[in-house]
């Protein structure tokens, strides 16, 4: 039997003044993290929790809810849809991560952005950029993206795919779609003076073509306070803009390598001696950029609505049947 106070305190609850303040509360939230570019989680999960409760309350002291199996079930589903994006706020990541062709992801992104209870499985995620392809139309006007993609399955037997910016490979619940950011990665091996291990690695250089005339970077030599600038040049037109091309490495260039006063042009496979180490020049590959996402309620929200959409469309059928549209009164 339910206590008068707690009746009460539902119907507070299910104010229509409080959905009001709550749907203030969320579009001021909204705006707010739009504006900001904080991260949403803080701003949005209260007024969603808030509209939540606020509608649960109005089914529990409302009658004719629950009068009507359609009508319930809608409100319910509509509950349900609230909390999944409450719980998707709460549990979603989103990323960057840059790979050079034949480079294999190991579980580290380079931009980051998740919810507090996001619990990292990114560290089981292990696949490999084999190389892309770009084709673009008269204006520069880019059109689909093919990258292959080598993985291991389940199973541990390796498998091959094709991912693109709407075609994403999906591991561990981590959705990868590459992205509009690719370029040119001078490859390089870097031995120390002191011994131990080779290093080989990859300078990426700002995205092409939207930073065509500033192929340059600065970056540290491992086990070193040394600065390596590097700059890369080339005449020849990759992508034309008065007809179709398409994405490829410059077959004519020249990769200029400057450590303080010491200044060298390198062709594949020469050499830069510094007293720290010897840093090898062993050509020219391609990066590309993914945007990394993850978020498990999507599958459950999409349900959701369409439960949702189906008990509307139940309602209303059984409402306008019980009373044809045309009856003149």
């Amino acid at each position: 039997m339910r206590s008068p106070a707690m009746m009460q305190a539902c119907r507070a609850m299910a104010s229509l003044k409080l959905t009001l303040a709550a749907l203030f509360f969320f579009a001021g939230g909204v705006l707010y993290a739009y504006l900001s570019g904080v991260h949403t989680t803080l701003v949005l999960v209260p007024p969603l929790l808030l509209l939540s409760l606020n509608l649960l309350a109005a089914v529990l002291t409302n009658a004719a809810f629950r009068r009507s199996g359609p009508l319930l079930l809608f409100h319910l589903a509509l509950i349900a849809v609230i909390l999944l994006i409450a719980a998707g706020r709460l549990s979603y990541l989103k990323g960057h991560v840059e790979l050079s062709e034949g480079e294999e992801f190991d579980g580290r992104l380079t931009e980051v952005e998740s919810g507090p209870w996001h619990w990292s499985k990114l560290d089981q995620v292990h696949f490999t950029n084999d190389g892309f392809s770009i084709r673009y139309a008269p204006g520069l006007r880019r059109e689909s993206t093919r990258n292959a993609i080598r993985y291991l399955d389940a199973g541990g037997n390796e498998m091959r795919t094709e991912i693109g910016d709407q075609t994403p490979l999906v591991l561990h619940g981590y959705r990868f779609y590459t992205s509009p950011n690719k370029g040119f990665a001078p490859t390089f091996i870097w031995y120390p003076a002191a011994g131990g291990e080779p290093l080989l690695g990859t300078v990426h250089m700002p995205s092409y073509p939207i930073h065509e005339y500033r192929q340059a970077r600065e970056w540290q030599l491992p086990g070193t306070a040394l600065k390596v600038w590097t700059m890369l040049q080339f005449d020849e037109i990759i992508l034309d803009p008065e007809k179709p091309s398409a994405f490829r490495l410059p077959q004519n260039y020249r990769l200029i390598v400057r450590v303080g006063e010491l200044r060298r042009e390198l062709r594949p496979g020469q050499t830069l001696e510094l007293p720290q180490g010897r840093l090898i020049y062993q050509g020219l590959r391609s990066w590309m950029g993914y945007t990394v996402f993850y978020d498990w309620t999507i599958h459950w929200l999409l349900a959701t609505c369409l439960v949702a959409v189906g008990a509307l469309g139940w309602y209303f059928w059984n409402k306008f049947a019980a009373h044809p549209w045309d009856q003149i009164s």
